[in-house]
């Protein structure tokens, strides 16, 4: 887990050492441990490491095989090093380092693009060839970890967080309308390849990009599972079904556990969390730390889960931190929440994982984390509903979207309203394209393809590297969504959603945190906003900044600060901070 940066000269001129170590330093807190800087030929190269395989400086990056003639850049993990160093060496590949880095460089070398498929993780890497000048660029199956690009004149930059391109200068920073259009409208998501700033954009996920030494470039997408029963599938049980599943999920957390520093579980007590603490115990881990948050509750609502997590702690034996967050506390955080953001995130719980990760990483480096499963297994409440829709497109939004186009229209400012519904359009064209069964398969391929990308995976990201700590997803290993995608649909919906899900779990933990009503991750502060957040929210968006750049409407403000409570969003999100929020971080990254 690191952060990557660089720049790419088309032009013949060199790359800016400057803008590529300017770059490196806004990543430092995603990689504390050491840096480093190189040139080669017309790429700048830029690395802040986080030690957890092969802790000496023979894995240090930038790394640089002056034999096969590639430098390479590379964020994350991939879990099956090992496996695929075995495969390589009796190619007749020699090493030098112990990590997984250097196995990304020999693959490439042997395998060229194709490498991606053979690997079980979550990365975000660029590969320089020194003797073509081309550069590849490439990112995991579900965008785990980010890869923002700007173009600048005569080449391109590209780094792990927005903000580290900004800094640089040069960047265009105009508001994208189709993606204000997107964050509007999807609760702050905005889809690849766009951003809220015209001039940056983000690699799809499940993407490799080689640019040739002109600046021409070709996407390759390697994965794009089919949401589709096999013949096979109809001689399945439901029995069959569980046991595949239970042998997925136990493989995916036991490849997680790959490092050389101690592993953890953020353990907010839910099922999925739950769970994952229960499959590493079974698999034998020992001293096993689990961390929880909680906050004051508001309005009535409760800011914790503290009995659940407590419960499953004391059942597994862990080495459980329970961190309770008052609201004054969160207040102060909330600033440097913000500046963790590399794209504006409305959701409350940003601030929980930025608060949980500072107070874990003083501990471990490295957690598994739970998140996937709704979007994997049916999680959501919008999911029954499509059983036998036959205009998925329409009762999709219904269910999904924060305000509809024609609502918007009244919300934005002339100049920033897009000239059709371009979020429905988007809809559109993931719902309807092939390979998905019936209107539930459709809807779980586009939240497990595309939304989930920009809201959970991203927020969890920002958030644990903002502290240096590494979180790791199981519930989004590779083979065992393509299990899921093949499950039918019926299956996962059965018992208030996740149905075959909370039946494996039953065979590994304590039924109390199954048969319960669904939780979240509680703020409820920023959801009933009111005192001193109310105030926030009303200085940012009255400022000079905001009145300048015009975005909302006067009295679409003036109604979301006069009675907050009142307008919440269908998946029960504040509008107030929503569009509150995307000022300040626009403010932030200007300052």
């Amino acid at each position: 887990m690191c952060g990557i940066c660089g720049e790419v000269r088309f032009d013949g001129a060199s790359p800016s050492v400057a803008a590529v170590s300017i770059m490196a330093d806004v990543l430092a807190p995603r990689g504390p441990d050491s840096a480093g800087v190189i040139v080669r030929g017309n790429v700048g190269l830029g690395h802040r490491r986080l030690r957890i395989l092969d802790l000496s400086d023979k894995s240090q990056q930038p790394m640089v095989d002056p034999d096969l003639g590639l430098s390479l850049v590379f964020n994350g993990c991939i879990y099956n090093f090992r496996e695929l160093r075995g495969e390589l060496e009796a190619k007749g590949y020699r090493f030098f380092s112990d990590g997984d880095t250097e196995v990304i460089l020999k693959a490439w070398h042997a395998w060229g693009p194709d490498c991606v498929s053979r690997f079980h993780g979550m990365f975000a890497f660029a590969i320089h060839e020194r003797d073509t000048g081309r550069v590849a660029m490439a990112r995991d199956r579900f965008g785990i970890k980010p890869l923002y690009l700007a173009e600048v004149s005569g080449g391109l930059r590209f780094a792990s967080s927005l903000p580290a391109l900004v800094k640089t200068g040069g960047v265009d920073t105009a508001i994208d309308v189709t993606a204000l259009h997107h964050y509007m409208t999807f609760h702050a998501v905005v889809p690849p390849p766009r951003t809220i700033y015209k001039g940056v954009r983000k690699l799809p996920p499940a993407t490799v990009r080689v640019y040739q030494a002109d600046g021409s470039f070709e996407d390759k997408r390697y994965w794009d599972p089919a949401y589709t029963r096999r013949a096979e599938d109809a001689r399945m049980s439901r029995e069959d079904w569980q046991q595949q599943l239970l042998d997925a999920l136990r493989l995916a957390v036991k490849r997680r556990m790959i490092a050389d520093v101690p592993v953890g579980v953020l353990l907010s007590g839910g099922v999925d969390s739950s769970l994952i603490v229960g499959l590493l115990a079974e698999a034998g881990q020992t001293g096993l730390m689990s961390f929880s948050v909680g906050f004051e509750e508001a309005n009535g609502e409760k800011g914790d889960e503290f009995v659940y997590s407590d419960l499953i702690a004391k059942h597994f034996g862990t080495d459980h931190h329970k961190i309770f967050v008052p609201s004054a506390d969160l207040m102060g955080a909330l600033p440097g929440t913000i500046a963790a953001m590399s794209e504006p995130m409305v959701s409350y719980d940003n601030v929980g994982f930025y608060l949980l990760s500072k107070e874990v990483s003083k501990h471990i480096k490295v957690v598994q984390s739970g998140q996937g499963a709704d979007e994997v297994f049916g999680g959501y409440h919008w999911y029954p509903p499509l059983v036998g829709s036959t205009d998925v497109v329409a009762d999709y939004g219904r269910a999904f979207r924060d305000r509809s186009h024609e609502t918007l229209q009244t919300q934005l400012q002339d100049r920033w309203i897009a000239d059709r519904d371009v979020s429905g359009d988007l809809l559109r064209e993931h719902l309807l394209r092939s390979g998905a069964d019936s209107p539930v398969d459709q809807a779980l391929r586009l939240d497990s393809n595309v939304m989930l990308v920009d809201d959970p995976v991203k927020r969890v990201d920002n958030m644990t590297m903002a502290w240096g700590l590494e979180a790791r997803v199981p519930f989004l290993d590779h083979e065992l969504v393509e299990l899921a995608a093949r499950i039918p649909p019926e299956e996962k919906l059965r018992d208030g959603g996740k149905g075959i899900l909370k039946d494996v779990a039953r065979k590994v933990i304590p039924s109390e945190v199954i048969d319960r009503k669904k939780g979240y991750f509680p703020v409820p502060q920023l959801k009933y906003i009111a005192g001193p957040y109310l105030d926030m929210l009303r200085d940012a968006l009255s400022s000079k900044a905001a009145r300048e750049r015009g975005l909302f409407r006067q009295d679409y403000i003036d109604r979301l600060v006069a009675d907050p409570a009142s307008h919440i969003t269908p998946l029960q999100g504040s509008e107030l901070w929503q569009i509150g929020l995307l000022e300040m971080w626009l403010q932030a990254q200007e300052n």
